[in-house]
């Protein structure tokens, strides 16, 4: 087309530039050759199809800002292979030679002449690749196909009309723009943190929905599912033979259980075996209701029961001895020594209180050779007690009475006889208040005092007591123990030819100290000495006229109740 304006891929160059021009080489692979005519098209040409036309440039206005391309490296695409001839010919020899003008009237092109004048500045529109090679979108070919034998028409031949170029796979070039093959810009990539926060916090709201759910329906129903609760595996049943268990498990046995009735009156009471004869030692007013005609029925920590005796009985230490026959596999209990006893030394005691048999509980020795009465409902001190105990903080209560009290090595070193109850005024299993409880202040009859007095039960029916042979003043207030003026009855108050007055006391004498030991009235120095046998020399301190004197009395006997 010769619309008078320059056509970029048909513009003729000047003779000297084009002689200017070096030769191009042969074809390469990445070129883009024109096609070969045809030997016998050349022989007889035919008028040539008008080629289209190329696209107008308008060199006066500025280009269109350009969509930017990116960066990366662009592969390179191997340019779609033209069909070649069927049988091409061989090129030409090249004359230097003036142009042969072609049949309808236009100069033919010269032989290895470019189409344009070469390009200074050599960048679009005006440099490579040149407009006979319009640059191709980027594609990614799935094989690359070879290029063709590059084949050089022969001189005055003119290139036979190409078909239009595919869309797809040709596009018109534009310098400045994006062409179909341009690679968008990667979108932009989301933050993973900002995926990983709103994650989290889905997470959490579902699992605390779950979890308030799970709660509430724990909280009405109890639970989920079978219960089944953890244990530990069964282990074995033996335990040390100093330990509570271990104590109790040799000990219980050897203790039982006394119920008593007669008189009008019963009561439930505790004892522990002395010896395979049968005999039990128990406290006297466990069985004073069954003295005269009652009924005693002992039983066993095996169950067993059995109908008992009264062997003897001795209201001033408390004490009784009754016998069961025709019991075999009796447990005696060891017999300890209550003169070794130390405060603090664990114990445990054993009994049925309040009819609860085979009780154990364990405690301490809270103190030694603690003075207490015990009895006096008849009024007239027939029946006191007056007991040199051991006191102790193992629970005792009513029922406890008479069993036994046992050391870190299970032997027995007191018999449990009274406590001191809240709000009772005396002493007694109970006290005067009635059916009270243990507040930790028990007391126990030492064992040395209780064999000597079970075996003279056991021997004679009676036991024996320590006496001085004076008559003391139970009124006085002052401390230490008075000797009075007058005896029972107006007999002289230091027995003639006793004891006492063998030791050189007289009426009016107040006894500070028994073997260096204080005490402060009557009922003390009575304890004190009945803590001992008869036979046994002791020290008293007394005080006469202001004076202290120390007198030497070889205790004397008496026959008990």
């Amino acid at each position: 087309m010769n619309d008078g304006k320059p056509n970029w891929w048909s513009r003729p160059s000047t003779p000297p530039e084009a002689a200017r021009i070096p030769t191009p080489s042969p074809a390469e692979e990445d070129d883009f050759p024109l096609q070969a005519p045809d030997p016998a098209e050349s022989a007889a040409p035919e008028p040539a199809a008008e080629a289209p036309a190329a696209p107008k440039v308008d060199m006066t206005k500025e280009p269109a800002a350009a969509e930017p391309v990116p960066t990366e490296p662009m592969p390179s695409v191997p340019a779609p292979a033209v069909p070649a001839p069927a049988a091409p010919a061989p090129a030409a020899p090249v004359a230097a030679a003036e142009p042969v003008p072609t049949p309808d009237g236009r100069p033919a092109p010269a032989e290895r002449r470019p189409l344009h004048e070469p390009d200074e500045y050599r960048t679009p529109p005006y440099g490579e690749p040149g407009p006979w090679a319009p640059a191709p979108p980027v594609q990614h070919p799935a094989a690359p196909v070879p290029a063709p034998q590059a084949a050089v028409p022969p001189q005055g031949a003119v290139p036979p009309p190409q078909g239009p170029v595919a869309p797809h796979a040709w596009g018109q070039y534009d310098p400045w723009g994006a062409g179909p093959g341009a690679v968008p810009p990667p979108a932009p990539k989301k933050s993973r943190r900002g995926l990983a926060l709103v994650g989290a916090l889905a997470f959490a709201l579902l699992t605390g929905v779950i979890g308030g759910g799970v709660g509430a329906y724990v909280e009405r129903n109890g639970g989920i599912g079978t219960v089944e609760l953890p244990q530990a595996e069964a282990g074995s049943a033996d335990r040390a033979p100093d330990s509570v268990a271990g104590i109790a498990a040799a000990a219980l046995p050897g203790v039982v259980t006394l119920h008593v009735s007669g008189g009008g009156s019963a009561g439930t009471g505790t004892g522990f075996v002395l010896d395979n004869r049968g005999h039990i030692l128990t406290n006297n007013h466990v069985v004073d209701a069954a003295a005269a005609s009652g009924d005693i029925t002992v039983t066993f920590s095996s169950g067993e029961t059995a109908s008992a005796k009264l062997i003897g009985k001795d209201t001033g230490y408390d004490l009784a001895v009754v016998q069961v026959t025709g019991v075999r596999g009796l447990k005696p209990l060891p017999l300890g020594n209550s003169d070794d006893v130390r405060v603090g030394d664990p114990v445990v005691a054993i009994g049925a209180p309040f009819d609860l048999s085979n009780t154990v509980t364990s405690g301490i020795i809270s103190a030694k050779e603690r003075p207490i009465t015990a009895g006096g409902e008849k009024g007239d001190g027939s029946d006191v007690s007056y007991v040199d105990a051991l006191q102790t903080d193992a629970p005792i209560n009513p029922g406890n009475s008479g069993g036994p009290l046992l050391d870190g090595k299970g032997r027995v070193i007191g018999i449990n006889s009274a406590i001191r109850a809240a709000g009772g005024s005396g002493d007694g299993d109970g006290g005067s208040g009635g059916q009270a409880g243990s507040i930790g202040l028990g007391f126990a009859i030492p064992v040395n005092q209780g064999k000597r007095v079970a075996e003279e039960l056991i021997n004679t029916g009676k036991a024996t007591h320590p006496v001085i042979g004076v008559s003391l003043d139970m009124q006085f207030n002052g401390d230490g123990a008075r000797v009075g003026d007058k005896g029972k009855d107006g007999t002289p108050s230091v027995t003639p030819d006793g004891p006492a007055a063998k030791a050189g006391l007289r009426p009016g004498d107040v006894i500070t100290k028994v073997d260096g030991q204080r005490v402060h009235n009557g009922e003390e120095l009575i304890v004190k000495i009945r803590a001992h046998r008869p036979g046994d020399a002791l020290a008293l301190t007394l005080t006469r006229d202001g004076k202290e004197l120390t007198r030497t009395v070889t205790l004397g006997s008496a026959q008990g109740t």
